[in-house]
C-alpha cells in the first residue's frame, strides 16, 4: 500500500503547490514532524540555520503557522527553557495564534519581546512582531518592529515584504506616482546590494498597491482589466525587476520564489508573455497565493490559467 503523502504537501507533481515552505525540503519534512508532535525536528533544523537571518525568519514563520504550533513549541521550551530557538518559534506560533482570533494579540506580543530578550541580535522575533502589527495593529506599530528587524539585519527580505504591503494601504488616490509605497520600494532597492532580491521590490509595491486599489473599487476586481501594468513607470520597474533577474538570479536565497512569482504575475499582466514563461518554467510547482489571489480571486485557477497561456505562446 502507497503511503499519503506528508502532511500539507501537494498530491498533484504537476500542479501549483501553495507550499509555503515553497521548495526548501528539510522545512517542510520538519513542520509536519511539528504537526505530529515531533519537535527535536525543529530545534535540530533551527540549529543548523545558524546565523542566516533570512533563511532563520522563513522557516521560523512556516513553522510556527501550523494550527498546532504553539502547543509544540511549549513542550519544547519546558524541555529547553534556556533554548533561544524554542522562544522564537513560540513567538512565531503565538502571532499565527493571535492573528486567526484564537489569543488575544498582547500574549503574542509578550512572547516576541520574550524572545528578542533571550537572543538581542536576532531580528526574528521582531519579525514576529511585525506580522502580527501588520495583522492586528497600526501602521506605525508596523514600522517600529520594522525598523527593529533592520537594526539587525538590514536587507531583510520578509521585513521589506511586509512593509510595502503595509504602507501600500495607507491612503491615496487611483494614480499616485508619488505614493509612499513607490517611494520606500525604490528607496531599498537602490540601496541593496547589487545581488539582493530587494531588487524585485518596486513590483511587490506595485502589485500591492493593486490589491489596496481594487479592494476599495478604484481598479478593475480582474488585473487583466485593469491598466496598472501598462504605465510608463510600471514598465520601466518591471524591466529593471526582470534584467536584475536575468544577471543575479538569486538561487541560493530562501524566498526567491515569491521574488519570482511576483515577476512572472506582473510580466503575464503586461503582455510579456516569453518573460513571463522564463519564469513560469523557474517557478515551478512553487506557485503563492500572493499576488495571484490578489484581490480576492481563486489563485489555482489564476496561476495555471496564466501558466498555462504563458507557456503555450512560445
Amino acid at each position: 500500500m502507497t503511503p499519503p503523502p506528508p502532511l500539507g504537501r501537494p498530491r498533484n507533481k504537476d500542479g501549483p503547490a501553495f507550499d509555503p515552505a515553497l521548495d526548501d525540503a528539510p522545512l517542510a519534512a520538519a513542520r509536519d514532524a511539528l504537526a505530529r508532535g515531533r519537535w527535536p525536528e525543529a530545534r535540530d533544523l533551527l540549529a543548523r540555520t545558524g546565523r542566516d537571518w533570512d533563511r532563520r525568519g522563513h522557516r521560523l514563520v512556516v513553522l510556527g503557522a501550523g494550527k498546532t504550533s504553539l502547543a509544540w513549541a511549549h513542550e519544547w521550551q519546558l524541555a529547553e527553557p534556556d533554548s533561544a530557538d524554542a522562544a522564537a518559534l513560540l513567538a512565531c506560533a503565538a502571532v499565527f495564534r493571535a492573528a486567526r482570533g484564537r489569543d488575544g494579540p498582547e500574549q503574542a506580543r509578550t512572547a516576541c519581546l520574550s524572545a528578542a530578550r533571550m537572543d538581542p541580535a536576532d531580528p526574528s522575533p521582531w519579525l514576529a512582531l511585525q506580522i502580527l502589527s501588520h495583522r492586528t495593529g497600526s501602521g506605525d506599530e508596523c514600522v517600529r518592529a520594522f525598523d527593529q528587524v533592520r537594526a539587525r539585519h538590514r536587507d531583510h527580505h520578509h521585513a521589506h515584504h511586509l512593509m510595502a504591503a503595509c504602507l501600500a494601504e495607507q491612503s491615496g488616490g487611483r494614480d499616485d506616482p508619488l505614493h509612499e509605497v513607490y517611494d520606500f520600494a525604490s528607496w531599498a532597492a537602490e540601496r541593496a546590494p547589487a545581488d539582493s532580491p530587494l531588487a524585485v521590490l518596486p513590483v511587490v509595491a506595485h502589485a500591492e498597491r493593486y490589491r489596496v486599489l481594487a479592494r476599495a473599487g478604484l481598479e478593475p476586481r480582474d488585473p487583466a482589466r485593469s491598466g496598472h501594468w501598462s504605465t510608463r513607470r510600471a514598465r520601466q520597474v518591471m524591466k529593471c525587476a526582470f534584467d536584475w533577474w536575468l544577471e543575479w538570479d538569486a538561487e541560493d536565497h530562501p524566498r526567491r520564489k515569491i521574488d519570482l512569482n511576483f515577476l512572472a504575475h506582473a510580466k503575464f499582466l503586461e503582455g510579456r508573455m516569453a518573460e513571463a514563461a522564463a519564469l513560469f518554467t523557474r517557478i515551478g510547482p512553487h506557485a503563492t497565493r500572493a499576488p495571484w489571489s490578489y484581490p480576492d480571486r481563486d489563485p489555482k485557477k489564476v496561476f495555471r490559467a496564466a501558466r498555462d497561456s504563458a507557456l503555450g505562446s512560445v
